[in-house]
């Protein structure tokens, strides 16, 4: 894989966020941290679990930091919470994926999980999970959205990519 194109795929990422994160400005607090069928059980239960796996991720590969858990739901009481976390995660990543070099990318990283369990992967294959796995719970945030009467519309990369031109 190439930078460029793991850049155009964190493009995405960051679309696909802003238009679920717009859509979540118009729950009441109670829509908000309600239970929803999904296993991070809320949406805010979902927003954190994306915003947290960016970061761990993130952490992992810039600061060579492997954090012992993931984000705290309890720690964001309120969406703008969440919003503002959300925020300055893409503002670190989208700086760290502009000191990364094809070398870099190409390179194995040794990380430990969150149970402590030491790992190796390659960097752009970590990358490329973190914007799949961001894009799996965004599916499950847009459904309870579409639920509550807020769908955030077509999050599809397609649509992405047609937008942009």
């Amino acid at each position: 894989m190439q930078l460029s194109d793991l850049q155009l795929l964190y493009e995405y990422n960051y679309w696909a966020s802003a238009k679920i994160l717009l859509a979540a400005t118009n729950v009441t607090q109670a829509e908000f941290v309600a239970p929803a069928s999904f296993p991070n059980g809320s949406l805010r239960g979902v927003l954190v679990h994306i915003a947290g796996a960016e970061w761990v991720w993130r952490l992992r590969l810039d600061e060579q930091v492997s954090p012992g858990a993931l984000l705290n739901e309890a720690d964001f009481p309120s969406f703008m919470d969440v919003l503002e976390r959300f925020q300055a995660e893409e503002s670190k990543m989208r700086a760290f994926l502009a000191r990364l070099t094809d070398a870099q990318l190409n390179a194995s990283v040794t990380y430990k999980n969150t149970r402590g369990v030491e790992n190796s992967s390659i960097v752009w294959q970590i990358l490329t999970h973190v914007v799949m796995h961001g894009m799996q719970h965004r599916a499950e945030a847009a459904a309870i959205l579409t639920d509550l009467g807020h769908s955030p519309g077509d999050i599809d990369l397609l649509v992405y990519l047609r937008e942009r031109g």
